[in-house]
């Protein structure tokens, strides 16, 4: 029987996960570990919902404001985080509360990750470069050219996914898939999942809202002053791609604005497919 045990909150974007966890660790009287792949960026602030500086005084949370925009963060390095913050947390307390809307990260907390090998630097920065300039036709060529078995089987809609599958496959020669053997690591804690839901509408109502929000709250200069680092995996964010494109005026305010609001609707649409399958 573990006497210890991590509660984890998911759910889409914008259903209120922040608010919820803070009200549990409050009440086990612990701390929070964030499982957002970009919340943990110092320079990211308005655009990825931080927790305010108020909630963030209240209450300890790992895991946000960890990383510089030029660090490599993955579902590997969240995971070696994750235990040794949450080893932390179970010394003076036996809950620990995580709360996030990056499956990826708490499925890899939860289960452990498959050892993907070592990448060569020079491939993968080509590969950066050439979508950059080629975009998503050419990542899928070059995918299915390449590893056709990630091209059937493989997450084909997610360009970060698809290059890293791409990087993998061409430093190793090895489809990432066949990493993936799907040994689950059993932790000695006890895990329960929390997963949060409204109905679509009220949830879509929400994104909306909130993007407005942060539009009033100044995403737009977050966005200027974030500019020159576009090109960092950091910044391949909703929020600000679509600000940059009207930064190089390759779109008018109000279109970038109307894109966010509709890809986050997306993003929050497949991580409820995913946290579906996921509890």
């Amino acid at each position: 029987m573990h006497n210890k045990s991590c509660i984890i909150i998911t759910g889409p974007t914008a259903i209120g996960k922040t608010d919820y966890a803070i009200e549990l660790a409050e009440k086990y009287n612990t701390q929070i570990i964030s499982a957002d792949s970009r919340q943990c960026y110092k320079k990211l602030n308005i655009g990825v919902a931080k927790p305010s500086p108020h909630q963030l005084k209240k209450i300890h949370h790992y895991f946000i404001n960890s990383h510089s925009i030029h660090d490599e963060v993955n579902a590997k390095v969240f995971e070696q985080y994750a235990l040794d913050a949450i080893k932390k947390i179970f010394e003076t307390n036996d809950v620990a509360v995580m709360v996030g809307g990056t499956g990826l990260y708490i499925k890899a907390f939860c289960e452990g990750l498959d050892d993907v090998p070592l990448i060569n630097e020079n491939i993968r920065n080509e590969i950066n470069e050439a979508y950059r300039k080629n975009g998503m036709d050419w990542l899928q060529n070059e995918i299915q050219k390449n590893d056709p078995v990630y091209f059937f089987a493989g997450e084909m809609k997610n360009p970060q996914r698809m290059m890293r599958a791409l990087e993998v496959k061409l430093s190793t020669g090895i489809s990432i898939l066949d990493f993936h053997v799907g040994k689950k690591m059993k932790r000695d804690f006890e895990i329960k999942k929390i997963n949060l839901e409204i109905n679509r509408d009220e949830l879509y109502k929400r994104i909306n809202n909130r993007v407005d929000n942060m539009m009033n709250a100044g995403l737009l200069k977050e966005a200027e002053n974030l500019f020159a680092y576009r090109s960092l995996n950091a910044l391949q964010t909703v929020g600000y791609k679509e600000l940059f494109d009207f930064i190089e005026g390759k779109k008018s305010f109000e279109q970038a604005v109307d894109d966010i609001k509709k890809n986050t609707r997306h993003f929050a649409k497949r991580q409820i497919t995913w946290f579906k399958k996921f509890t």
